[in-house]
């Protein structure tokens, strides 16, 4: 403070008593420092350094200010004339030095300080001396006259005051000659600068030279030559002798002319430390000595004042700013108690929490929808990562969004980061690559987020670029800055308006050092000198520029955000008082950290530090600099400048930094002089690079605060912070993870809460986890465990994860202070009080009136829509099945302890003493309960939990408690509790006195729930009192297979439910009584029931049984309850018949007073029922001892055999059966609002994640509810799933598993994992039910004009006449006539008889008005032997008619030339196994184009050449029905048949296409297939296999020549493994190649139905299925056909024509065959035939309206029921049925044929919204309501014989009546004839007797 005092004294003093320069008139005295050096000061003892250097002006600005605080007005600015003009010409400036000065210059403006700018010291450059030689060359002088008219011109505008040269007395010395030179020469620029330069631009400057007070001699010469406007001189001044100091004043003044004098240089020596005495001496020679003096240097005087603000330091580094020292001067001190104290605090409201994933380390799909390789694909292809692991598949994110964001859903994150792959949108790196189906995966992971509330936070590049920038130079190559911010701009147009936070870069340190320095990461460029450092400078670049496209184009519509994730360790001193390991600390920083964010946030350069640091090494190291930094120019930085929102940080970890020299190695630590290293106290972590010190990251947050935001005030977001644990340590347990959260996030919280640092976010790094580049998977940073090893990929949160929810919950470390979101409202329909006793049967019979007699169709068509806004969905457990804790925390145990304790019959001893351990893990639980999103949670109080010994007086107030927290992080969530009072669990006490058997339990029971409703109930509005008392009282008293174990089946289960029916009422009443008024809920039971189906609806005593069945089952209870207070009268009256039959006096079946009927009935204010399974119901007269419930019913049940089946026995997956029952309820009790209280399907244990047939089950009951509630009128409210965990399952212990989650029960850890299932169920519930969306909708349109529209059908399957006129036998023939080979030995010797019915048949296709028909010609029948030597003209004939016919009936033939009846002749000659039949099929192809060719413009080759190879020749199930060597034959097969096809249509090409002009082309047949489990990449690979190996194989060739690639490597591959020589797959010769590829017109192709595939390996078989690798399957929900392989999935349909255009050259499609089949009882009414064709057509119009697939016909399979090839006349297919019974052959139309025909008139499907077309006159569309559907379903019968015949049993029936008619008419007749001979007798008689 002193000096500042004494300073200001100086300069008042001269203000007022000092001359002027003049300038303006009114400039005033100087105050002079400087020049800057690379210290960024001055010194008294040494000259700075003239060449500009950048990173000096950068670091300039503090110390400048910090001279104008002192007073200081002018600055030296000495100039380099060799940097400037290093040619000598000022023609070519050097611009980056010119630049320099300028920007020095105006930095000196900007700060209030004048440049005063010295032209030349004294010393000739050497570059220059060389050229030119020193001042006596006159060459040299011209040189400089013309730099210094250069440097006027180029700095006039910035600079008043100029000194030629500085010490002149040096250049004086050189001898006359230099004397002269420089006297002219400064004549010379005196009027260059006064006269030349425009006026405008020097107006008041003044020159002047310099020169030491000891050269004064020269003064008079220089006077003379007025070659100056004041004199700048450099004078010693001694403390000890001032009055010298004025005298050489003086004497300078007079020699000079009296010029004024600028004290350029003054140094201070023999001067007293004291700080006051040189400042007064001075000030009292300027004062009194009266001279000119208008400025002084005082810089030493300054120095001496306090040398510590001299900036100097004497290691000889740069002094940054201080905000490193500040920081640590703040903690440096701390001690470790102090420092790692624990904040319980919470952080802000609105506080963003958030976890984080990079693309390349989690997608994979790497080669998926046309993904570019990225320099880490090719990191990992090279075998560059750990064990030579890729990221091909890493965690399958591409196809788990779903999966991922259930994860975050759990976690409770309000934000996700993740990064998008720059080559899954543009391949290239370029917007001319893009691909539409990467764009689409972002958007679908975006909608995902914000649909769960998640806000995405996006990082356009973390690290993957694409490889083909990258061999274009990639960041090293400037033109990556336009790619970039061209990549950016197309990003932020395509996601902004959804993304409002983006990351231009992440941790791009990382990058330009282990990218391009050290060479670990790809692309493994290791020159840290020069690359990593262009590398840096070009992401500056392109971050800025993104920068600034999104703040002109896009932040004033979109909002958002946009900044960078820098990452950045902590840096300490190693020695904490050490100062210069405290620079070296800094440095570190400067170096990692500020390399990119100094220009970005301070000033668009590089820090000082940084710059100043390079350029010493560069000094040191001149022959191999160890960095070279580039150099932005002055508009870059003005546009990087403050190109950030926010101020993204990743963070890690710290070190312990000491200063060291570095000499010449590259790199940060050589460049920056220092070391770093760990304490190895630190807690280390799987990576050698990661140490847990948490308090670094406070201090890091302080220090950029203070560094890099004092100016830009943006918050900071924490972007990433995490750490790796090892591969197979702390799998799921991770405490080391959860110890580092807990310290790390608590770090920022003081940061944020206690040094008022901006801190708005907090990242965990990461997610799941995922490939580490070069560790690939063995370090692991996820908060989810990820199996690599499985290909499920399925993520189990580990403890981490459950701990940051916590964390995020509480929103930091504070009091919790939970609040609740709203939960769903349960409104309750008011209904009867008092319904009617049941009728037996019961008037519910109307269900088996009903929808029991639908048809199959109907019963099994699935049903689109969605249940009401207001409909529950839920998930279910009990207590004792997940809660574990048997005994912890003063539990009393229960009969089920008791039970699994004692004699235990459950598989493995199972118990429940920790099943899931949801009791120590709750917040495990609920975290799957928020992921899943359900809206209720149906779970059990555990009574000896809460009452130990059953009664209030033992209360367990930590078991109050634990059910105090489940219910609060319940409503957390916005969950409605679902509560069940009591789910079996009886507290042992209780049992001791008696159970459920004792009256006493009906008082306890409702005082227990009297305390649950007092308790809980304030938040609880859904209670259910009992679940499942039929399973109570007849599991557990009647068989006694559950605890209590009592076996007593005839009485016990009636007296148990008789007290638990009251029980029930009595805590109903209770409730009603006491709490519902204040509290509003609602009270119920949960009942269960299977459907039961009659044996046979149409039988009266079968409906009787199913409806005891019924009553015995549900109407126990229900009746009671929600009817009339009383049990159903058929259970009465069974029980008292029975009971009176056992010669007991009363029924076993108790009786309800009139009091209590009254008390019990209306206790249920809405039906809960628990359904699983459907049985067929026979009535039987069941035996009378023992008594027994079960005889009682007399009723046999058993399984519905045709739906699927469960792992548990008699439990059938039978769907349809919960809409009836749903019926039932509604009809049997009043229509009251009904909860589906449980409902699931068990799997085996060992299927644990992939659970297709739990998808199944609820893909299909879950429509069952929806037909339920839309279509019925039902009044179904919610829906609960069973179950949210795999449990204990009571007998089953833990061998089978309901749960949504799958628990692995051998870790102790119990960790919960999703299930496929859990992500289906929560689509579902997202759907609310199935919306018709337009995927699955109709379509309004027509197909274009000339649109084929055709039947089919097949020589073989219809012709007959196997041996007429001539025609030769086929190889259909033989392998008719080879026993069991066809079903029921059928053949096609007569067929239809189509050989002679033509008129018939044409009759048939006029009726169908069909624009074509398809058929196709018998090679035997027109060449018998084959050949063309023997040519049968009959059969030749015979196509003739048919095709004039055709013709005559305006139909089109379309003519397939084979379709399989091959001759047998040939097939003798090997068949299509051998080349012969090559030529052969050429020869015979030529001989009909010849022959109908002038007839026939379609033709088609060969049908589905799949089958004639693989069933013909490799399973032998089809003709010739070769299977000898299943790995090869159907290869060579199918290999000649394609070469048999090229020949043919060449054939057609070369000799007949010009004159007949038609088109031809081969059919192909193919299924559709969608992988089993969508998410799963294994299962999307086997899919796309199939399909190469199914339809590739043959189109593929044909289409883009030769097999596809996958086809031929994996039979290679598997054929070398086996140790064949070569593949079994032939390979084409290049000749062939080229001669078959492009041998098609059109694309024929044959489609019935889609399959479901996934991988299996078959080991090292060796056949077609092993090759491929792929086993199918069909949903459940697709309708069955007549044949077992076909399933109606019309979706498949359009996905296949979209495939064909797009993997074959978007060829003209005609659809050859498509059809459906029935079998079984003859029904003309063919319902889903016409569904089928209205859905597969509709799809085909989409493909070609849509899609753009070119769709040229349609082609319905078949004309007529015929001949299936191995399935005989069992499958029919036909629009008009054929009876092949009747020799005749008669055809008749089925209801489908109208149908069809509607659509060929209408071309396709008109829109009714434009009013009636006539050609729907006949249209019918099969999708009408089923409840106004529902026909007879005919029944399958099997044959009888009936006097010698063979009928069916209607056939047989009337048979029998007809006989028994003509015997009933005989005997008449008989009996007639009989009585007219008597009365003819008798009358006779009397005759004879008359006289």
């Amino acid at each position: 403070m002193k000096e500042l005092l004494w300073v200001a004294c100086l300069y008042i003093f001269c203000l007022h008593g000092c001359g002027t320069l003049g300038v303006n008139g009114n400039e005033d005295f100087l105050l002079l420092a400087g020049p800057l050096t690379e210290n960024v000061a001055t010194s008294s003892d040494k000259e700075g350094l003239s060449e500009c250097s950048l990173p000096i002006v950068a670091a300039s600005e503090p110390y400048l200010k910090g001279l104008q605080s002192r007073g200081v007005t002018h600055v030296k600015v000495p100039l380099s004339w060799a940097q400037l003009l290093p040619t000598g010409l000022a023609s070519q400036p050097q611009q980056d030095a010119l630049q320099c000065y300028k920007t020095l210059m105006k930095q000196l403006l900007k700060v209030g300080l004048q440049p005063l700018v010295i032209l030349h010291e004294s010393t000739v450059p050497d570059a220059l001396r060389a050229r030119y030689g020193g001042w006596e060359s006159q060459e040299l002088v011209d040189m400089f006259q013309q730099y210094a008219e250069f440097a006027f011109r180029e700095f006039a505008d910035l600079a008043h005051s100029w000194v030629t040269v500085s010490d002149l007395g040096s250049i004086w010395q050189n001898g006359p000659t230099a004397q002269q030179n420089i006297l002219q020469l400064n004549k010379n620029v005196y009027k260059i600068f006064h006269e030349h330069i425009p006026s405008k631009l020097f107006a008041g400057r003044k020159l002047s030279f310099g020169l030491e007070t000891k050269d004064m001699a020269t003064v008079p010469h220089m006077e003379a030559s007025t070659a100056a406007d004041f004199l700048s001189v450099h004078v010693q001044y001694s403390c000890g002798s001032p009055a010298d100091f004025e005298q050489q004043l003086r004497n300078l003044q007079i020699s000079s002319g009296n010029l004024p004098i600028l004290i350029y240089k003054m140094t201070v020596h023999e001067c007293a430390h004291s700080q006051q005495q040189p400042v007064e001496k001075l000030l009292h020679v300027l004062q009194s000595s009266g001279l000119n003096i208008i400025g002084c240097d005082i810089v030493d005087i300054l120095l001496n004042m306090d040398q510590r603000d001299a900036s100097l330091r004497s290691s000889g580094h740069p002094v940054s700013r201080n905000s490193y020292q500040s920081v640590w001067d703040k903690f440096g001190s701390q001690t470790a108690a102090e420092r790692d104290v624990f904040l319980d605090e919470s952080f802000p409201s609105g506080f963003q929490w958030t976890t984080s994933a990079e693309s390349f380390k989690v997608e994979g799909g790497w080669l998926e929808g046309g993904k570019g390789e990225t320099i880490w694909d090719r990191f990992g292809h090279d075998n560059l990562a750990f064990e030579n692991q890729t990221a091909d598949l890493a965690c399958d994110s591409y196809n788990k969004v779903e999966y991922d964001v259930y994860l975050l859903r759990g976690l409770q994150v309000n934000t996700y980061q993740f990064s998008i792959s720059w080559a899954r949108i543009f391949p290239s790196g370029h917007r001319d690559s893009q691909t539409e189906k990467g764009v689409l995966y972002y958007d679908k992971l975006i909608n995902t987020l914000i649909e769960s509330g998640i806000q995405p936070v996006v990082t356009l590049y973390h690290w993957d670029l694409p490889q083909a920038l990258q061999d274009n130079g990639g960041w090293t190559n400037p033109t990556i800055v336009d790619a970039f911010k061209d990549y950016a701009d197309f990003c932020f147009s395509r996601f902004g308006d959804r993304v409002k936070t983006w990351n231009t870069f992440s941790s791009p340190w990382v990058v330009s050092h282990a990218g391009h320095g050290t060479g670990e990461h790809p692309p493994g460029v290791k020159d840290y000198a020069s690359s990593s450092y262009q590398v840096t400078h070009n992401i500056i670049k392109s971050h800025a520029e993104a920068w600034h496209v999104y703040n002109d184009n896009y932040r004033a519509t979109q909002g958002g955000k946009v900044g960078i994730a820098l990452n950045s360790d902590w840096a300490e001193p190693k020695t904490p008082t050490n100062s210069e390991d405290i620079a070296a600390a800094d440095r570190y920083l400067q170096f990692m950290l500020g390399w990119f964010a100094h220009p970005i946030f301070v000033d668009g350069d590089y820090s000082v530090a940084l710059k100043t640091q390079i350029e010493l090494k560069l000094k040191e190291c001149p022959s191999s600099p160890p960095a070279v930094l580039p150099v932005f120019t002055s508009e870059e930085k003005a546009r990087i400048k403050g190109t950030a929102d926010f101020f993204g940080l990743n963070h890690f970890t710290s070190r312990l930094v000491n200063t060291v020299k570095g000499g010449c190695t590259s790199g940060p630590e050589g460049v920056g002089d220092y070391a770093a290293g760990v304490d190895p106290s630190w807690p280390s972590t799987a990576s050698d690079w990661i140490y847990s010190a948490p308090w670094g990251l406070r201090r890091l947050l302080n220090y950029i605060s203070l560094e890099y935001l004092s100016a830009t005030k943006v918050p900071i977001y924490i972007t990433g912070n995490g750490m790796p644990t090892a591969y197979s340590s702390e799998t799921i347990n991770d405490v080391s993870r959860v110890e580092y959260l807990r310290r790390y996030i608590n770090e920022a919280l003081k940061a944020q809460a206690t040094d008022g640092v901006d801190v708005q976010r907090f990242t965990v790094q990461s997610l799941m986890d995922g490939f580490e580049g070069p560790q690939g998977y063995s370090e692991r940073f996820g908060l989810t465990h990820v199996n690599f090893e499985d290909a499920n990929r399925q993520r189990t949160p580990k403890q981490s994860a459950y701990f940051f929810s916590g964390v995020i919950e509480n929103n930091g470390f504070g009091t919790a202070t939970r609040s609740f979101k709203n939960v769903a409202e349960i409104t309750v329909t008011p209904r009867s009080s008092k319904l009617l006793a049941s009728e037996v049967p019961s008037e519910a019979k109307v269900v088996w009136d009903t929808l029991s007699r639908q048809s199959r169709f109907r019963r099994h068509v699935y049903h689109y829509g969605t249940f009401p806004q207001d409909f529950i969905w839920g998930v279910s457990s009990s207590a004792y099945q997940i809660e574990g804790g048997w005994n912890a925390d003063g539990k009393g145990p229960s009969i089920w302890d008791n039970f699994t304790h004692g004699i235990n019959t459950i598989p493995e001893v199972a118990n429940g003493d920790v099943a899931c351990d949801s009791y120590n893990r709750l917040d495990e639980d609920l975290f799957m309960l928020g992921a899943l999103k359900v809206k209720s949670y149906r779970f059990s109080l555990s009574w000896s939990r809460i009452f130990p010994d059953g009664t209030r007086s033992s209360l367990n107030q930590k078991g109050v408690d634990y059910y105090n927290r489940l219910i609060d992080g319940l409503l957390a969530r916005g969950i409605t509790p679902m509560v069940t009072l009591y789910y079996w669990d009886l507290p042992q006490a209780l049992q001791d006195i008696g159970g459920w058997e004792s009256i006493q339990m009906i008082n306890l029971f409702n005082d227990y729930c009297d305390f649950c409703f007092a308790t809980f109930g304030d938040r609880v509005k859904f209670w259910i009192t009992f679940n499942q008392p039929h399973t109570i009282a007849w599991a557990g008293y009647g068989t006694g297979a559950m605890p209590p174990n009592v076996n007593s089946p005839g009485s016990a289960p009636y007296e148990v439910a008789h007290n638990l029916i009251k029980a029930h009422a009595t805590a109903y009443h209770t409730y009603d009584d006491k709490y519902r008024a204040s509290q509003g809920g609602l009270v119920s039971i949960a009942l269960d029931a299977d459907w039961v189906e009659p044996y046979d609806v149409n039988v009266h005593r079968e409906i009787l049984a199913a409806d005891r069945a019924m009553q015995f089952r549900l109407g126990w209870f229900a009746h009671p309850i929600f009817k009339n207070g009383d049990y159903p009268e058929a259970m009465k009256e069974q029980v008292r018949v029975k009971s009176e039959l056992q010669r007991l006096t009363e029924s076993r079946l108790p009786s309800f007073t009139e009091d209590e009927k009254n008390f019990i009935r209306g206790t249920a204010d809405v039906f809960c029922i628990n359904h699983y399974t459907t049985k067929i119901v026979n009535h039987v007269t069941d035996q009378l001892t023992p008594p027994s419930y079960q005889f009682d019913r007399d009723i046999v049940e058993n399984e519905e055999t045709n739906s699927p089946t469960t792992v548990i026995g008699g439990q059938r997956a039978v769907a349809w059966g919960l809409r009836r029952l749903l019926n039932w309820i509604k009809e049997e009790y009043g229509d009251p609002d009904i909860y589906v209280s449980e409902n699931g399907a068990a799997t085996d244990r060992g299927m644990t994640w992939d659970d297709i047939d739990r998808v199944f089950f609820y893909k299909t009951y879950i429509d069952e509810v929806l037909k339920a509630y839309e279509l019925d009128g039902v009044k179904v409210k919610g829906y609960i799933a069973t179950s949210l965990l795999d449990s204990f399952e009571w007998l089953h212990g833990y061998i089978y598993a309901f749960g949504l989650h799958y628990v692995d029960f051998n870790d102790p850890n119990r960790p919960r994992t999703p299930k496929f299932s859990a992500h289906y169920y929560y689509q579902v519930m997202k759907n609310n039910g199935f919306p018709e969306t337009a995927e699955f909708g109709k379509l309004w349109g027509h197909f274009a004009d000339g649109f084929m529209w055709s039947t089919a059908t097949a020589s073989y399957q219809i012709e007959g006449a196997w041996r007429a006129d001539g025609k030769g036998i086929s190889i259909w023939d033989k392998f008719t006539h080879t026993p069991g080979k066809v079903l029921n030995n059928d053949n096609g010797d007569i067929a239809c008889d189509s050989y002679n019915k033509l008129e018939v048949d044409i009759g048939l296709l006029k009726q169908l008005k069909v624009t074509h028909y398809r058929m196709s010609i018998s090679w035997p029948r027109v060449l018998p032997d084959g050949t063309i030597n023997n040519i049968n003209e009959a059969g030749v004939d015979y196509y003739h008619r048919v095709i004039d016919a055709l013709l005559a009936a305006n139909i089109q033939p379309q003519v397939t030339l084979y379709h399989w009846d091959l001759p047998q002749a040939i097939e003798d000659q090997g068949g299509w196994l051998s080349d012969i039949v090559v030529d052969r099929f050429r020869d015979y192809a030529d001989f009909l184009f010849s022959r109908f060719g002038q007839k026939v413009k379609f033709w088609i080759t060969i049908n589905e050449p799949y089958i004639i190879a693989l069933l013909g020749y490799g399973y032998g199930s089809f003709a010739p029905g070769i299977s000898h060597d299943p790995g090869s034959l159907h290869y060579v097969a199918g290999h000649n048949v394609i070469k048999a096809h090229a020949e043919a249509w060449h054939v057609y090409n070369d000799k007949y296409r010009a004159e007949q002009k038609g088109r031809i082309s081969i059919t192909l047949n193919s299924d559709w297939a969608e992988p089993r489990n969508p998410y799963k990449q294994e299962d999307i690979d086997a899919a796309k296999r199939y399909m190469d190996f199914f339809l590739g194989w043959f189109a593929n060739p044909i289409f883009n020549g030769d097999y596809n690639e996958p086809m031929k490597r994996i039979i290679r591959e598997r054929s070398l493994a086996a140790g064949l020589e070569k593949s079994r797959l032939p390979e084409f010769t290049p000749a062939e190649i080229e001669r078959i590829k492009g041998t098609h017109d059109f694309f024929g192709l044959n489609h019935y139905t889609s399959v479901l595939a996934f991988s299996v390996d078959f080991g090292d078989t060796q056949n077609y299925d092993a090759d491929r690798g792929v086993v199918v399957i069909s949903d459940r929900t697709w309708l069955e056909s007549g044949s077992n392989w076909l399933r109606i999935a019309p979706l498949g349909f359009r996905k296949l024509l979209k495939y064909i255009k797009d993997e074959y050259g978007d060829p003209p499609i005609l659809v050859t065959e498509n059809g459906v089949s029935e079998n079984g009882p003859v029904d003309l009414n063919d319902e889903h035939r016409s569904f089928f064709y209205e859905n597969y057509i509709n799809e085909a119009l989409k493909a070609n309206m849509t899609d753009g697939a070119n769709v040229i016909g349609y082609t319905a399979w078949s004309l007529m029921d015929n001949l299936e090839w191995a399935s005989g006349y069992g499958e029919r297919f036909g629009l008009f049925y054929v009876n092949h019974t009747n020799a005749d052959r008669p055809r008749t139309p089925k209801a489908s044929v109208p149908f069809y025909t509607t659509i060929v008139r209408c071309n396709g499907f008109p829109d009714p919204a434009d009013g009636p077309h006539d050609c729907t006159n006949s249209l019918s569309s099969t999708s009408a309501p089923i409840s106004e559907a529902v026909t007879k379903e005919p029944i399958q019968e099997n044959p009888v014989n009936f006097l010698g015949m063979k009928l069916s049993i209607d056939e047989a029936v009337t048979g029998l009546n007809t006989t028994f008619a003509l015997l009933i008419v005989s005997v008449v007749a008989v009996a007639g004839v009989t009585a007219l001979l008597i009365v003819s007798r008798k009358r006779s008689k009397k005759r004879k007797n008359d006289p």
